[in-house]
């Protein structure tokens, strides 16, 4: 089993950035792949970034290009999203994903999920 916690969310004005952590405890291998997903209120749970835990390979939403960074940590076990230029569109709860097959944009590949942080961009 692996335990995620994230960590980081708030309230924000348009423009500021915050950064998300995401700690992961237990059975944690460097095969995982990682990733962020968010969910706003009536609608699917979207992808947003994904990091392979041993090489560092990233994938983003088009919708975070150039705004936010997804990194790790490897000694402490810990992701991180940094989110810069927030909008009020990326008002959502924020969810860290642990994966044994690598990253994907789809949310069923992922086999952990942490408890989500809210994270609210007001204009």
């Amino acid at each position: 089993q692996v335990q995620l916690v994230e960590s980081g969310g708030g309230s924000v004005q348009a423009g500021d950035s915050l950064r998300l952590s995401c700690a992961a405890s237990g059975r944690t291998s460097s095969s995982y792949a990682m990733a962020w997903f968010r969910q706003a209120p009536g609608k699917e749970r979207d992808f947003v970034a994904a990091i392979t835990w041993s090489a560092g390979r990233t994938s983003y939403a088009d919708s975070v290009k150039g705004r936010f960074t997804i990194s790790r940590d490897i000694p402490k076990s810990t992701m991180y999203l940094q989110m810069n230029s927030l909008k009020p569109e990326d008002t959502a709860v924020y969810y860290c994903a642990a994966s044994l097959y690598g990253t994907s944009t789809s949310s069923g590949q992922y086999n952990y999920w942490g408890q989500g942080t809210q994270v609210t961009v007001s204009s």
